[in-house]
């Protein structure tokens, strides 16, 4: 009965989802304060019917309910509690749900903590957002129905995908869906203001805080499935532009720089069109990448569903927003105005900078992803495009913008002094240069682009402190004069600063892996020893044993140094009993923020000799450690007061003297 009831909750939620497009809007259009009134209460009714048919689909993978299709397709009654409940979006239907269930919590997010906004603008807001949500919600229960039934219902599940029963998936989804469904608040923000005719500063300042956070959470989330995906799928990579990873990194691109730009609107109310053009092309990305992996036209460890009638209903679902938002804002374009003049050095044309090349480079992302995609419709032929391209297109267009990032927070608003800029950072730039040199003296053979790589590293992390050292006032200023200075910084200053040194941590940990990795693929018998960067790695051996759902085979290596034990390091190779798919578990050993990474092959047949590839990865760790720097700049930001407090609602006196003057 309570399956049941979870579907009756979702036919409901599809039915508020219509009210909550029609009623807001037909109040904000007939001046109705009594239908504006109502669009908050909406919001969280759609939220709370998606929530408890969630749940009701959470309980029936934790009691095993195999009368349902998709529990029997991805759950087994002897997989850990954990995995039980992951599973529950660790397929398509399961996923959609949790996909529209976020959409759901940030309209009543905007309800709950939008009451500094103008009502109508509310209203329009929680009214695309129902429009999405109602999208969705219909594609679900038409198409991709979690609570579908069988009968008779199977003793047993088919288990969940091996690959997928990893903590990781705890982590990973939720975050990415809250950063690419975060968008969709932008987008409805934007589309809104576009309805509307209002886009000035006020709106930037109301849109940043949610844009923020969505970029928070694609942050972290595109991180930890870059490193879910390093330790599970034992294939000693970090990132491998597969169309899906690629999918959740355009939208991030293209966050990047409306954050940036709605900055510039703020401030200056200056490049009104691509803050509103940005905000719709983010979650417009984000909506290309649910299609991608939803469609069935990509064969991905990522991607879920192969039914093509889904992949046609989503390309309708994609191409009415992204249609309708693109023809609303050209409709528009022309009355948003060009907003504050400002000279070509200045603060805002760094950030003009930053966006023409984030533009830039998510096109060429673009491209790379989709190119082989339209090939293989047209033609027929499959080709590949892989790192090459992208190392050749996306790595050049990169390079001038992580040496501009120091400049940018030390440059004035409207007219700039890039001279006096490069006079505050030339210590940073001595820092950086002496790294490189000094990569090149002790790292006998580096390539010159590797030194070239970690002075750019050093440079962007050094130089994103130099607005904070500007204003400490550090040397001239006495050290508790400085530390009273910087305890008054905003927020928001160390958040920029947090979040590019995040970045130069980040070019610093792919530069050192890419350049100085070692990388060996040995056959090995028990009792053989072999060197990887200074280290002795013995092979001791294998022994079998048997998991709550898996069997593996579990070897054992001794790692020393100069004949001292450093560590011992037990990859596996598991076989998924019910499926009957194989998986290797990795063995990671980290010294600093080094790695030496072990992974089995298979066994060479009439031996006791065994495949294994060993890697030192020195610095890997530093890849996945920029990224929490960023997230914590992030939250700084997040928590200024100036973000917090949104825009201000003018006080009653104002407001009389404003209904007074129309």
């Amino acid at each position: 009965m309570i399956v049941e009831l979870g579907h009756y909750a979702l036919v409901l939620a599809l039915m508020l989802a219509v009210l909550q497009t029609v009623i807001p809007f037909v109040g904000v259009k007939t001046g109705n304060a009594r239908q504006i009134a109502m669009a908050p209460n909406i919001a969280f009714a759609v939220f709370a019917a998606l929530a408890f048919a969630f749940t009701v689909l959470t309980w029936a993978y934790v009691s095993s309910d195999f009368s349902l299709l998709n529990v029997v397709e991805n759950s087994h009654s002897q997989k850990p509690l954990l995995f039980k409940i992951t599973g529950v979006w660790g397929n398509h239907e399961g996923s959609m749900l949790l996909w529209v269930l976020i959409l759901a919590l940030f309209g009543a997010m905007v309800a709950l903590f939008g009451s500094n906004l103008p009502p109508s603008l509310r209203a329009m807001v929680i009214s695309v957002q129902g429009l999405i949500a109602m999208a969705f919600t219909g594609f679900i229960l038409f198409t991709s129905n979690p609570f579908a039934r069988l009968s008779p219902a199977p003793l047993e599940g088919n288990d969940l995908n091996p690959i997928l029963q990893d903590v990781g998936l705890a982590i990973h989804p939720p975050l990415l869906y809250l950063g690419y469904v975060g968008f969709s608040i932008s987008f409805s923000f934007a589309i809104a203001a576009l309805i509307e005719g209002r886009i000035d500063a006020a709106w930037a300042r109301w849109v940043r805080p949610w844009t923020l956070a969505a970029w928070i959470f694609l942050t972290a989330g595109i991180a930890m499935g870059s490193y879910w995906a390093y330790y599970e799928l034992g294939w000693g990579g970090w990132w491998f532009w597969d169309p899906v990873e690629n999918a959740s990194f355009m939208p991030w691109l293209a966050g990047t720089a409306l954050l940036h730009s709605a900055l510039v609107m703020e401030k200056r109310e200056a490049l009104k069109v691509w803050t509103i053009l940005l905000a719709i092309l983010a979650f417009s990305l984000s909506l290309l990448g649910t299609f991608l992996v939803r469609s069935g036209v990509l064969t991905s460890v990522h991607a879920f569903a192969s039914d093509p009638t889904r992949g046609v209903v989503i390309l309708a679902i994609l191409v009415f927003f992204i249609g309708g938002a693109l023809f609303l804002f050209a409709l528009r374009s022309s009355s948003l105005g060009n907003g504050g003049m400002f000279h070509p050095i200045s603060r805002e044309g760094g950030l003009l900078l930053n966006n023409l090349v984030l533009t830039t480079a998510t096109a060429t992302v673009f491209v790379g992803t989709l190119y082989p995609l339209l090939v293989e419709a047209v033609t027929g032929e499959k080709i590949s495009v892989g790192a090459p391209y992208f190392d050749a297109t996306f790595v050049p267009l990169m390079i001038p913008l992580l040496l501009a990032v120091p400049f940018g927070p030390l440059l004035a608003w409207k007219r700039g002094d890039l001279f006096g800029a490069a006079q505050r950072l030339y210590v940073f730039a001595g820092i950086a240069l002496l790294a490189g040199l000094a990569t090149v003296y002790f790292a006998t053979g580096a390539p010159v682009l590797a030194a070239v790589g970690i002075a750019i590293g050093f440079w962007l992390l050094f130089g994103a402190f130099a607005e904070v050292w500007q204003k400490s006032g550090l040397p001239k200023a006495g050290m508790t004069k400085a530390i009273y200075r910087l305890r008054g910084l905003p927020r928001s200053v160390w958040g920029t600063a947090f979040a590019h040194a995040g970045l130069g941590v980040i070019t610093l940990g792919i530069v050192s892996v890419t350049a100085f990795q070692e990388e060996l693929v040995l056959r090995m018998a028990p009792g053989d020893t072999t060197e990887l960067a200074g280290y002795a790695v013995t092979y001791e051996g294998a022994q079998s044993r048997r998991g709550p759902n898996y069997t593996e085979d579990v070897a054992t290596f001794q790692v020393s140094q100069d004949s001292d034990p450093v560590a011992t390091i037990t990859p596996a190779k598991r076989l998924y009993t019910a499926r009957g798919m194989p998986t290797t578990e990795a063995g990671i050993h980290t010294t600093g923020f080094s790695q030496i990474y072990i992974a089995l092959g298979d066994p060479v047949e009439g031996t006791d000799q065994i495949v294994v590839r060993l890697w030192w990865k020195p610095q890997v760790t530093l890849i996945w450690f920029g990224p929490v720097l960023m997230v914590i700049g992030g939250l700084f930001s997040l928590s200024d007061r100036r973000l917090r407090i949104g825009a201000p609602v003018p006080s009653a006196k104002r407001r009389q003297t404003l209904a007074a003057a129309e």
